[in-house]
């Protein structure tokens, strides 16, 4: 062991003990926050336009606060990249992440001096969590690697702009830049076919011990890695033992990445999002993440159910339930208020609060009243392919309202590495699966009003083909795993096996 991996154990742990300390007191800590996002707040001109110097508790907070989306704030946001100082925040951003909106367009979101190191802290402290509890840091002495945005950064009006992830990139600590993979000029190549050919030429002769990204695109690389060497990810890294990931659930997954692997691996699952870090797994043995309530960020949530009412219930985190699907809501030293990012998540635990990401508000498929959400097409796929040699690289699922001949459906499009002897055996124990969690699901199967659920294989290599032609290849893109609408499912048919 190195004295850097040595020095590493004690210092994770201090860390841990000091994070559970406000772990602890969760609501006075989420109290503080409050009282300092509000009192910034007042000298802000959303704060002068919504009465900021009179709230003294939550109830005050909501009757002047609404819940908005981007397009809510947007004539605030438009004002700071105009320029102007004092707008969501005091003075300006340091950065605007951009991201894609579906129907805002690029997308703006402000960081500032108060939230970046927040977003750094626990980056840094769920691998500190993870040697607290292993006891081992083995992996310090390593590569790391994490598959990300360019971090080319523009200037506007004065604030630098890119993609939270390039963004990162440029924070990385003194003592890790020794070991962080790619090389700048590697992370700098915007196409992503290209990217990856050359983190694959600069990684394969390292000893990587840790890599990150979103899952699929882990997974392109990894592949890309195994045919040019013909060996497992284990054979040609075998001091890689854990995989960092965020941005969708991964057990649909994870099959697929251990036969890759060729072993089995610890799993690190962080929640960053460019409104704010708001979650990472803190335990490799209790359920979900540990919410972030000392990082400038003051929570609210709605039942998901009610979000669309006209009066929906908005409550703290006083009065959340385990096991309740909620819309998350943020209020954080960047300036955003009551701001819905368009997840969903659910409690796993109250003590201490930890959170599971359950899918998108607007991800849902309610085409005949089933209210079918991202949690449950994940288990229902991963319930019927566990225990068997199926291998399913993506998916994603829409309803066929409109068939050419009998009842309407829901269309699942999977990409398998390796198939299903039976696709309709497959298909049922999915259908089984979805019934058992949605009763609407199952009600209107036992109508007559849906026919059980009908699976098309995507061609090897379609999602990405599908990503290519729509501009969404690489980096943070993801691929939703359920739909409302065709529009993803009538693209997709171009890319079906024959």
């Amino acid at each position: 062991m190195s004295i850097k991996s040595k020095l590493a154990i004690p210092f994770a742990k201090q860390v841990r003990k000091r994070v559970y300390k406000w772990a602890n007191k969760p609501h006075k800590t989420q109290e503080k926050v409050f009282q300092y996002l509000v009192s910034e707040g007042c000298k802000t001109a959303f704060g002068k336009d919504h009465d900021f110097i009179s709230i003294n508790n939550y109830e005050d907070f909501k009757k002047r606060v609404p819940v908005n989306d981007y397009e809510g704030l947007r004539s605030y946001v438009d004002r700071i990249v105009e320029g102007e100082e004092n707008v969501l925040w005091k003075g300006k951003p340091l950065y605007f992440a951009k991201t894609s909106g579906t129907t805002s367009g690029a997308k703006y979101i402000p960081i500032t001096k108060e939230s970046m190191p927040t977003h750094i802290k626990a980056a840094r402290n769920a691998l500190l969590f993870y040697i607290a509890e292993t006891g081992d840091a083995n992996f310090v002495n390593g590569k790391m690697i994490f598959l990300q945005g360019s971090p080319v950064l523009e200037d506007v009006n004065g604030v630098k702009l890119g993609r939270l992830s390039g963004i990162a990139a440029h924070y990385v600590p003194n003592y890790l830049l020794k070991n962080r993979l790619p090389s700048w000029e590697t992370n700098c190549i915007e196409d992503w076919d290209t990217k990856v050919d050359k983190v694959v030429e600069e990684t394969l002769p390292e000893d990587m011990t840790v890599i990150s990204g979103i899952p699929s695109w882990v997974q392109m690389y990894f592949e890309k890695l195994i045919d040019k060497t013909g060996k497992t990810i284990s054979e040609i890294f075998p001091n890689f033992n854990f995989f960092v990931y965020g941005g969708v659930n991964f057990e649909p997954y994870k099959n697929k990445f251990e036969a890759l692997i060729g072993k089995k691996i610890d799993y690190v699952e962080l929640y960053p999002a460019s409104e704010g870090f708001i979650a990472y797994q803190d335990s490799q043995t209790e359920k979900g993440m540990l919410l972030q309530l000392n990082s400038g960020i003051f929570y609210e949530f709605i039942p998901a159910i009610e979000f669309f009412d006209e009066n929906p219930t908005r409550i703290s985190l006083n009065d959340v339930q385990v096991g309740v699907n909620y819309v998350i809501i943020l209020n954080t030293s960047a300036g955003l208020w009551g701001y819905n990012i368009g997840d969903t998540v659910e409690f796993t635990s109250l003590k201490p609060y930890r959170i599971k990401v359950t899918g998108r508000i607007k991800h849902f498929i309610s085409a005949f009243g089933e209210h079918v959400i991202g949690k449950e097409v994940e288990k229902a796929l991963n319930d019927a392919i566990v225990g068997t040699d199926v291998n399913v690289s993506e998916f994603t699922v829409a309803p066929q309202v409109n068939p050419e001949s009998g009842l309407p459906y829901h269309e699942w499009f999977i990409e398998f590495e390796n198939e299903p002897e039976n696709l309709e055996e497959l298909a049922s124990k999915i259908d089984v699966s979805m019934q058992n969690q949605n009763v609407y699901y199952f009600d209107l199967l036992e109508g007559k009003i849906l026919r059980p659920l009908i699976i098309r294989k995507v061609k090897k290599g379609g999602f990405h083909e599908y990503m290519k032609s729509i501009g969404k290849f690489g980096g943070q893109n993801k691929i939703p795993q359920l739909s409302d609408n065709r529009k993803i499912a009538d693209v997709l048919q171009n890319f079906l096996k024959e």
